[in-house]
């Protein structure tokens, strides 16, 4: 599997939640904008549910590390929830698969990871980027440092450990570091 990649041009980041919706409906696009607005794993993106969202914050414990997330949501998730939640009352997931839905006693179900991982892979292809379901991570942690230069910033908001570990994560290579001390002339 290839390791994928942050989306570091703004206009393709659009593209791409346009190319989702084109392809594979509204509910894609969404799971795309709101993840680039979370930067959460995708297996705690996909766990969301309703509940866990308190006005304008997300309460939420990683799978992966068991630490609560706490997350204060800017206009643009708090936008597609709510426009989610107005949509599918009965819903429970933020995210829930469609699928089995006229089966009653079935319990509701988030999408699957391997649903969104093929779609994402499929529009990467469409764009020339090697895009997967952690792309929406990187591609936010990637801004964060191109905005604020601010690599414990980044980390924070990634809840990493090590700097080195969010540098390769997000994207950062020894060419954009000597490119910065180049641009860059005091």
């Amino acid at each position: 599997m290839a390791e994928v990649q942050a989306v570091k041009n703004l206009d393709t980041v659009k593209l791409i939640s346009y190319l989702l919706k084109r392809t594979y409906g509204q509910q894609i696009a969404d799971v795309w904008d709101v993840g680039l607005n979370l930067a959460l794993r995708i297996s705690d993106l996909l766990s969301i549910k309703f509940e866990n969202i308190e006005h304008d914050r997300l309460l939420l414990v990683e799978g992966k590390t068991s630490k609560l997330a706490t997350i204060k949501l800017n206009e643009k998730a708090r936008a597609v929830i709510a426009r989610i939640r107005s949509e599918r009352p009965d819903h429970i997931y933020l995210f829930q698969s469609y699928r089995n839905q006229r089966s009653k006693n079935t319990p509701a179900k988030p999408l699957s990871r391997r649903y969104v991982s093929r779609a994402f892979a499929a529009i990467g292809e469409e764009v020339g980027i090697d895009l997967g379901t952690h792309s929406m991570r990187k591609t936010r942690g990637y801004h964060l440092y191109k905005n604020t230069n601010d690599i414990a910033r980044v980390m924070k908001m990634l809840r990493h450990s090590s700097e080195a570990v969010t540098l390769r994560y997000i994207g950062i290579t020894q060419e954009d570091v000597d490119r910065d001390f180049v641009e860059l002339e005091l």
